[in-house]
């Protein structure tokens, strides 16, 4: 049914307008469609084109938000939609720092996006996660143009890997507090060596089985109506209401068997059994909206919410590396790589396992160092400032192992390796230089124990996460890595997790065999 278009529609301080070609004709202007790719056949090689209908005539838009910019919203500043058939796609990521949102069309172009940082709420001593991530969930849905929300027909959403919550799924309340991802259960870890195969995913103190048995052997709560849910998964439920419901690349680290489909005999004869979620492939419909969900955003009646996955396999997706070689390294508060893979690589003794993605396997690990080392240290001014004149070519003498807190995972498995940032030099500059290039080493580190445990050989390295954004730091990769890296035309995983909201439809399913 045609929509009677307004010269001027202004909300939330987006002012979006017929486009001139509009004015003056009814005719579309369209590219042909880029080959859609879902990580190896369907990434968006060519997120362009151009539709005469609306345009979005708005860049850099706040939201009225007080946090000077840090939460914003911004709508496509040059592209048009055509009302008549125009179906959108929402895919929200979670991440260790905040949450970011990307609205796509079904050729990939981006019409909205947003972020927003988690609000701090505490519970005793301790932060109160399970409010802040649902406060921001909700938040970011009330910031989406009123006028996309129609049009959204299926939402996706990726979370940290590992993050793991334990649900009463009668009442829906959390039995225990949210385990992040890069916390250690090292009470369990003995329990799940006696159970699973030598150096398998699980077999490490941050594994989602080692938090799971820690609070079964511990909790003196019941049991029965217990289930386990990652964070994407529960984000998920707010929406559409059908609780138990994960994707087989978040349940990798709570035993889950991705090349057979099943949990393996050894995890379904435990007496958890029972918590353990149903397992759908990433983007597979599990059910429409809640009604007051639908009724209170705007959301259509048939928009669905699809299975998402972890968020460096959402930023794998965004970077549109569509071959074996290929990887993607994202850079956000930690380092987490990707390998494309014929080979399916499981070390739990390095923290490296591989995520299914189709026919192929997704190889990496993630290690905890990263960018919250970075922001210990120096503000995102003196960054910027300092990185500026730091000589990219020149190797630092400095060797660091730059860590947060105590713990590292991934290329070594050592729950008890501490930082090591000294000693610092008189020199911001080179203390910078040394932090850089000892991350890259790291990295470096990474992707030779990958070759070494039988992956295929990296041969090019997309960056993706805020990393992705110096320069000079991509230059010293360049040279420790010896190999090409460049930034990824998608960086941001909530933008694979809009791909997977796509594939979740059944017109686009084709697209992604």
């Amino acid at each position: 049914m045609a929509a009677s278009i307004p010269h001027s529609i202004s909300i939330c301080s987006i002012s979006i307008r017929p486009s001139s070609s509009q004015q003056h004709s009814s005719s579309t202007s369209r590219t042909s469609r880029s080959g859609m790719q879902y990580g190896i056949n369907s990434g968006f090689r060519n997120p362009s084109r151009s539709i005469s209908s609306i345009g979005f005539s708005s860049n850099n838009i706040t939201d009225g938000s007080k946090s000077k910019g840090r939460n914003s919203l911004k709508a496509n500043s040059s592209i048009g939609v055509e009302i008549g058939d125009m179906k959108l796609y929402l895919g929200m990521d979670f991440g260790t720092s905040g949450a970011r949102y990307a609205i796509i069309d079904k050729d990939g172009v981006i019409q909205s996006e947003g972020k927003r940082d988690y609000p701090v709420f505490m519970s005793g001593d301790s932060i109160d996660w399970v409010r802040s991530w649902k406060t921001t969930l909700f938040s970011i849905l009330e910031s989406i143009p009123i006028t996309l929300r129609s049009f959204i027909t299926s939402i996706s959403i990726d979370g940290t890997s590992a993050t793991t919550l334990i649900i009463d799924s009668k009442t829906g309340e959390a039995l225990t507090r949210p385990l992040l991802y890069n916390e250690s259960c090292p009470d369990a870890l003995p329990i799940v060596k006696s159970i699973a195969p030598p150096n398998h995913t699980v077999c490490s103190g941050s594994s989602t089985l080692c938090k799971l048995i820690s609070w079964w052997t511990a909790s003196d709560s019941s049991k029965e109506s217990a289930v386990l849910m990652h964070q994407a998964d529960w984000l998920l439920w707010l929406l559409h209401g059908k609780i138990g419901v994960s994707d087989y690349n978040n349940a990798l680290k709570v035993g889950y068997d991705p090349e057979v489909d099943s949990y393996p005999p050894w995890l379904k004869s435990q007496p958890y059994s029972h918590v353990l979620p149903s397992i759908q492939a990433p983007g597979t419909i599990i059910n429409t909206l809640k009604e007051d969900i639908r009724t209170k955003f705007g959301f259509p009646e048939d928009c669905v919410a699809c299975t998402g996955t972890t968020d460096s396999i959402a930023a794998f997706l965004a970077a549109g590396a569509t071959q074996p070689g290929k990887a993607v390294t994202s850079l956000g508060s930690t380092l987490a790589i990707k390998l494309l893979s014929t080979t399916r690589i499981e070390d739990a003794r390095f923290g490296v396992y591989s995520h299914r993605l189709d026919d192929k396997w997704l190889v990496g690990g993630a290690s905890n160092t990263g960018g919250a080392v970075l922001r210990q240290l120096f503000s995102d001014e003196q960054l910027e400032k300092l990185s500026q004149q730091i000589n990219s070519m020149e190797a630092s003498s400095l060797d660091y192992y730059p860590l947060p807190t105590e713990g590292e995972r991934f290329p070594i498995a050592d729950p008890k390796m501490v930082p090591r940032l000294n000693p610092r030099p008189e020199s911001d500059v080179a203390y910078l230089h040394g932090i850089l290039e000892s991350i890259a080493r790291i990295e470096a580190k990474g992707y030779i124990l990958l070759k070494d445990l039988g992956a295929t050989e990296v041969e090019e390295v997309f960056t993706a996460g805020g990393g992705s954004k110096n320069e000079k730091w991509t230059k010293i990769r360049e040279r420790v890595l010896g190999l090409p890296v460049s930034r990824a035309l998608q960086t941001e995983a909530a933008y694979g997790a809009a791909l997977l909201a796509l594939r979740g439809q059944p017109d686009n399913n084709r697209l992604f065999d």
